[in-house]
């Protein structure tokens, strides 16, 4: 099975560190907040792995992951929203907002990396076998972000 544990909490401590700190006491919206965006951000990694590794499972890979990205628009879209508003409120002007975002969106890009460097250093037949299953992975319930991740959506949910 793919092996998403590291970045789940890599991302969200990236994303809650300083925020959290700012907005929520740890366990509560911006650490749930953290946990969905640390999911959507590892299957990024497996697909960015999956597209250096192994070339020949590309296409196949391409359409089960725009199948997936376009079933998990709304909450993509919604997550982003929230990951944006949570810097902003850690920010005192536009100035810092935009430093803010970057340093933050960078640090959840660098995770994301590190996480698909993991990935690429598993052995090659392991990470080919995950390539290759991408396509169902991505269709389980085991990429559902909203079923997997929701306990963490209904605290999310409850603030607009």
């Amino acid at each position: 099975m793919i092996r998403y544990c590291l970045l789940s909490a890599t991302a969200a401590m990236a994303l809650t560190s300083a925020i959290a700190a700012a907005t929520d006491p740890p366990g509560t919206y911006a650490t749930s907040l953290g946990r969905v965006y640390g999911g959507y951000q590892r299957i990024l990694a497996m697909k960015e792995a999956c597209d250096t590794a192994t070339p020949a499972t590309r296409a196949v890979n391409d359409r089960a992951f725009t199948a997936w990205e376009a079933q998990h628009r709304a909450l993509i879209q919604d997550l982003q929203r929230r990951v944006s508003a949570m810097i902003g409120a850690a920010s005192q002007d536009k100035d810092q907002y935009v430093r803010n975002l970057g340093k933050y969106e960078g640090a959840i890009l660098l995770e994301r990396k590190e996480y698909r460097d993991v990935l690429l250093g598993l052995g090659a037949d392991e990470l080919r076998e995950q390539c290759q299953r991408m396509p169902e992975t991505l269709k389980g319930p085991g990429a559902d972000l909203a079923k997997v991740y929701a306990s963490e959506l209904e605290i999310i949910r409850k603030r607009k």
